[in-house]
């Protein structure tokens, strides 16, 4: 049996938060490393900064120790999936799954309407688990629009109430 993870709410300046960050950012230079003129990530004046972000979670190991981090900002009505990441230890033992169940239930009760995020073509297992957990492709947003070899995705998290049309009732 795999050791079940605990996901804790987290400042985006925790020093665990930082440090699989800075994994996440490592990896993703190892992925792309043959198209060093394509941007992995969005100029500095569109990227994530601490006072955009409505929640990081951080997942831990029954011994503390941190393994996976994900993040989200309000991008409109929706929430953005920021920089999910699970180290590759411990990927393929419920760690991921455990983050995404955590961070639905976070936007549920933020009150997001959907749950988005951008991810890379070169990220297939991400494709994968995102799809698995029921986030449908989307076309790519702003702004993602600038980042060659972007794909979208989107979970709905509470859905639209759609209203029956009016009716007219004569006596």
């Amino acid at each position: 049996m795999i050791p079940p993870v605990t996901v804790c709410q987290r400042r985006w300046a925790d020093p665990d938060a930082v440090a699989l960050r800075a994994a996440m950012t490592g990896e993703m230079r190892q992925r792309y490393a043959d198209r060093p003129a394509d941007p992995i990530h969005l100029p500095d004046g569109q990227a994530v900064t601490p006072t955009s972000v409505a929640w990081t979670g951080v997942a831990y190991t029954a011994d503390a120790t941190p393994v996976a981090h994900a993040a989200l900002r309000w991008h409109g009505p929706d929430l953005e999936l920021k920089r999910m990441y699970v180290q590759p230890a411990q990927r393929g033992r419920g760690v991921a799954q455990a983050l995404l169940d955590a961070i639905r239930e976070t936007a549920g009760r933020l009150g997001a309407a959907r749950i988005v995020l951008q991810t890379g073509d070169r990220q297939p297992d991400a494709v994968r688990r995102y799809e698995l957990a029921g986030y449908r492709p989307i076309p790519v947003f702003a702004p993602y629009d600038v980042l060659p070899y972007s794909r979208c995705f989107a979970l709905v998290v509470r859905p639209t109430l759609t209203l029956p049309a009016k009716v007219t009732v004569s006596v």
